[in-house]
């Protein structure tokens, strides 16, 4: 995977129609509609307004849930309309459609310093399945096409592949960033390189521990899918999480490890709690020794030291995934530790989307960190060294 890619720099877009395929998947109040973060809106702002300072007409574009190919008013990007042009300090044109009349009258009238935003994409069908005939009517609005939702890149999708055979595709900002600093770790990594992987399923992870192994000095495994680890190697896991399909692609793992010279790390102690939840009792115990009807929901202070210390001298760290049940406080003391020895290491430091980048700005690390991912399923797909249909599209420099 090429992830040298032309951006907006590197292409004129004074006075162009600019088709902008952002990220505004934002989360709403259920009853309300009212939206309840708008990072997502603002993490778009560089590209927008890096394209309205050139006099460029941009005609953004994104999906909003998931309305399955039908029109859900719930579902109307319409505040994310008004909320842009608050945040531009300038009016967001709103077309009712998304290739029909409106948006083609909209889009023909549109002039240079100005902006509009198409309704919802995934209201038509066409879109999820990449369909040639809408992709070009999107195309046909437009002269040039800018790529910068990256939470979608790992689709192919009209609006995020499809389009790219009508016009010229190159990224905007954000997915410029995405691009440089990750795939600089994952190409040429300022060495020690360590990998911290987490979550409950090794199923989610199969392919990203695959491809570390083949990349990264040390692999550092926590979370719910260390427990299918620790029952492969013979150990007793009471009713911790567990994948028995998995038990010999864990132990395949180990081997691998052995076999590249890699430090694979998985944990020694367990917090185990006797109920899923905040209030359960607790006790530390051996990770390969959890007592029946006990289940493992974080790492324990042992393997913090040693999880940590591995971080500590590395030159750059990528993590996907919390070390434990971090949404009980009782239980978030492996995934906060883990937060403050990337935020301390002074190594490149970047955490994939999701659970860990929540976790990771939850408790105030954010900043601290070189790079949060905007996409949760496409850093991990990025990680499994997978082909991403939103960035194989794009032109290369």
């Amino acid at each position: 995977m090429n992830y040298n890619k032309k951006t907006i720099r590197d292409v004129d877009v004074a006075g162009k129609k600019i088709l902008l395929r952002c990220d505004f998947n934002v989360p709403q109040d259920k009853e309300t509609g009212a939206i309840t973060s708008d990072k997502r809106i603002v993490a778009a702002l560089p590209t927008i307004r890096y394209l309205l300072e050139r006099n460029a007409a941009v005609i953004a574009c994104s999906h909003l849930g998931k309305p399955k190919g039908e029109w859900k008013p719930k579902l109307t990007l319409a505040p994310v309309a008004e909320r842009l042009s608050q945040l531009l300090g300038q009016e967001v044109i709103f077309a009712k459609d998304i290739v029909g009349e409106d948006a083609r009258a909209k889009a023909a009238a549109l002039q240079g310093g100005q902006i509009m935003l198409l309704e919802n994409l995934r209201f038509d069908p066409r879109e999820e399945k990449n369909d040639p005939a809408f992709a070009k009517e999107l195309a046909s609005m437009a002269e040039l096409y800018v790529s910068d939702a990256f939470g979608t890149v790992h689709r192919a999708h009209a609006s995020t592949a499809g389009v790219a055979a009508y016009l010229p595709a190159v990224s905007g900002l954000l997915v410029a960033k995405e691009l440089e600093v990750m795939g600089g770790a994952l190409n040429d990594p300022k060495r020690p390189f360590v990998a911290v992987l987490g979550g409950a399923k090794v199923s989610d992870k199969i392919g990203v521990i695959n491809n570390l192994l083949d990349k990264a000095d040390t692999v550092i495994i926590g979370g719910g899918m260390a427990y299918t680890f620790a029952k492969a190697q013979g150990g007793s896991i009471g009713k911790s999480l567990c994948e028995n399909d998995k038990l010999d692609y864990a132990l395949d793992m180990i081997e691998k490890a052995k076999k590249n010279g890699v430090q694979l790390l998985l944990p020694t102690d367990t917090v185990a709690a006797d109920d899923f939840s905040n209030d359960a009792h607790r006790q530390v115990v051996s990770t390969m020794a959890i007592p029946e009807g006990w289940e493992g929901m974080d790492i324990g202070p042992d393997t913090i030291k040693t999880f940590c210390g591995a971080v500590r001298g590395a030159g750059t760290v990528v993590w996907n995934g919390p070390m434990g049940v971090f949404e009980f406080d009782n239980f978030a003391a492996g995934t906060r530790a883990m937060a403050q020895a990337l935020a301390d290491s002074g190594a490149i430091t970047i955490v994939g989307g999701g659970d860990s980048a929540a976790a990771v700005e939850q408790m105030g690390f954010a900043d601290r960190i070189t790079h949060i991912s905007t996409g949760g399923g496409a850093s991990l797909e990025f990680l499994e060294g997978l082909e991403l249909p939103g960035v194989a599209c794009l032109l290369d420099k």
